[in-house]
């Protein structure tokens, strides 16, 4: 079935839909992992965006119940050269496509992904519309110019669970509402602000003893509070961070008694709260390849990324930068030179990527230990 993809700017790439009949929208980026692309696509933080796979196969292995980062497809439409419809791996359940379609999420193949991927790094990310529709490609161009613009955008909220949890044995244990929520373990408790948080963030938090609460990105530090955690995560997610409602203030408040980490988006919010600023890259850090210097360490270590913000803390002499993108030297971790802070903007929880980073789980439990003495 024919379809297109109509950028903005007016540049239209022509494929077919491997989903059948629909239509999408959101901002265009890519994404350079050659594995992994179920975990994308489940990923909360590619909430109403495109993704665009740079490697040229893929569907190759299927997907399956296990590798997920969320309980639903979160990706707004998937873009590759060729996908793969007949999948061979033991592991798998079934077909990318069916798996696309039981979402009802838009999948175009057959487009030119390099040339996309060259678009985008010259004229940055875009907004994009992608269509089976018979119609012009100026109507399409007009329906991706009418699309919100990422920057200003709170996707968190939509994104976040609507009911509190308890991470337990590996999955999400639900309570009704805060009042009702309660520890489960003997661990250290720690409340984790779910921005569209990772599984596997919490996998690895599990690992390290904590006792895990999720909590829904609109409650208060206040709120917080009255649950006497012992540590304060903020997760990842997907759009601006600076439209998170509450989300700053609530991590500035909560500093002032806790320990408090970020990953991702979560280092944006907490970068804000600290008094920074943030703002939008040209095309974005999105892939497994991506190398940060540990300024605290002097090492190199090979990263998985998913951000289009990122923060500046210049200004802000009670920080220090803990961690650089070696590719544009752009802010990947800073840590408060009195406080329990400490925060990084890559993905120390791959899923996809290498583990070079997952160290960073170990440095914050430490830290709690060291403030806390559980």
């Amino acid at each position: 079935m024919k379809a297109i993809l109509a950028l903005e700017d007016g540049t239209i790439f022509r494929g077919t839909s491997f989903t059948g009949e629909g239509n999408t929208g959101g901002e265009v980026i890519f994404n350079t992992g050659m594995t992994g692309y179920q975990e994308i696509l489940t990923d909360p933080s590619y909430k109403g965006q495109l993704v665009c796979m740079t490697y040229p196969l893929i569907g190759n292995y299927g997907v399956n119940p296990e590798d997920v980062e969320s309980l639903a497809v979160q990706a707004g439409g998937f873009i590759v050269k060729e996908c793969c419809k007949v999948p061979s791996n033991w592991r798998s359940s079934m077909p990318l496509p069916e798996y696309l379609r039981e979402a009802g999420v838009m999948g175009i193949e057959g487009i030119d992904t390099r040339a996309l991927t060259r678009h985008l790094r010259l004229h940055g990310a875009m907004r994009g519309y992608i269509t089976t529709e018979d119609i012009s490609e100026e109507e399409a161009v007009t329906r991706a110019k009418q699309l919100p613009d990422m920057e200003g955008l709170n996707l968190a909220d939509g994104v976040s669970t609507e009911r509190p949890y308890a991470w337990v044995d590996g999955r999400p244990r639900y309570f009704e509402s805060l009042d009702q929520a309660s520890w489960q373990g003997d661990g250290p408790r720690l409340v984790v602000y779910d921005y569209g948080t990772k599984f596997n963030i919490l996998r690895l938090l599990a690992e390290q003893g904590f006792d895990i609460l999720v909590v829904p990105s609109s409650v208060n530090a206040a709120e917080v509070r009255t649950l006497e955690p012992d540590a304060i995560f903020l997760s990842n997610g997907p759009g601006d961070p600076a439209a998170v409602d509450g989300a700053a203030e609530a991590a500035r408040d909560l500093t002032a008694d806790y320990p408090v980490a970020g990953i991702c988006l979560g280092h944006q919010i907490l970068g804000l709260a600290m008094g920074g600023k943030t703002y939008k890259l040209k095309f974005g850090h999105h892939g497994c390849n991506h190398p940060v210097m540990d300024l605290t360490t002097g090492k190199i270590e090979i990263s998985s990324q998913n951000h289009g913000f990122c923060v500046d803390i210049t200004d802000l002499e009670f920080l220090e930068p803990t961690h650089v993108n070696l590719n544009d030297q752009t802010l990947e971790g800073f840590a408060h030179k009195e406080k329990p802070i400490l925060a990084i903007q890559h993905h120390p929880e791959a899923a996809p990527g290498p583990h070079d980073s997952r160290y960073f789980f170990k440095r914050f439990r430490e830290m709690v230990r060291e403030k806390t003495g559980k």
